[in-house]
């Protein structure tokens, strides 16, 4: 696979339906070049779901602002940063929001 196809992408929930696209952006950008940031917005109701993704320029930006922003707080509310999963072939559906317990 080519270098280019790589991208440097975080998933960020728990946002505050309040939290746009450059809020996230400018959170983000202490730790590198942001190439994109978007919030997921519902489709019939044009409003925030509650999650969005952060595109880095390099690897090292995007784990710096996972280690950085994980657990802290955003527009009132405590976020969750991870690394994103690839959409696959299929279409698909950004990260999850955690790890399962203890079975």
């Amino acid at each position: 696979m080519a270098s280019a196809d790589v991208e440097f992408r975080c998933f960020v929930g728990g946002l505050a339906w309040a939290t746009d696209d450059r809020a996230l952006e400018t959170a983000f950008s202490q730790y590198g070049d942001v190439i994109d940031s978007k919030i997921i917005n519902d489709r019939e109701t044009g409003r925030s779901r509650g999650f969005g993704f952060v595109t880095f320029k390099d690897e090292k930006s995007m784990k710096d602002a996972i280690e950085g922003m994980n657990g802290q707080e955003l527009d009132g509310r405590s976020i969750t940063v991870n690394e994103a999963q690839s959409r696959g072939e299929g279409g698909g559906y950004g990260g999850s929001g955690g790890g399962g317990g203890g079975w």
